[in-house]
């Protein structure tokens, strides 16, 4: 027995085309079987719901808008690091060279242990710069790191 090849599907002859025909007419119209689509659709539903949620990220306050600010005494356990263009590291307008930084934030919160860490970036400077030194803080145990921005002008 010689088998001939139809369509897509060489050699076998139980496998059922996508067109249909039309009761009532003489030609054939193209139907989509959405049957296969249906299929991996519930595929992928069912494996987006059992994956688990891998991403995590670090934690972050984010202040609610909407209201006037009120101007706020300075908390004396918040630390103010600048980095300045020549990336030059100060901690409380006093320098710190970049090697002794993890020792020297080790020392100002061990005695601050609720303070805050407010990062402080010469505009010039790569963020990369930025986020060596903000490795640096959460190296040294620093949990609360804030960044201080421009305030966009009118």
């Amino acid at each position: 027995m010689v088998r001939i090849a139809r369509g897509n599907f060489p050699l076998a002859r139980s496998v059922k085309t996508g067109v249909a025909m039309q009761i009532g007419s003489r030609g054939t119209v193209a139907a989509i079987n959405v049957t296969p689509m249906i299929d991996v659709l519930l595929v992928l539903l069912i494996t987006f719901m059992l994956l688990p949620n891998g991403t995590k990220g670090l934690p972050s306050e984010v202040t609610q808008g909407g209201f006037e600010p009120v101007p706020l005494e300075p908390n004396p356990l918040d630390v103010v690091l600048r980095i300045g263009q020549d990336r030059s590291v100060q901690i409380n307008s006093q320098p710190v060279v970049r090697e002794v930084l993890d020792a020297r934030l080790r020392l100002v919160f061990a005695a601050q242990s609720g303070g805050v860490l407010f990062v402080d970036g010469a505009r010039e400077l790569e963020f990369a710069d930025v986020a060596s030194v903000i490795d640096i803080a959460r190296g040294a145990g620093v949990n609360r790191i804030g960044l201080i921005t421009e305030k966009p002008g009118p």
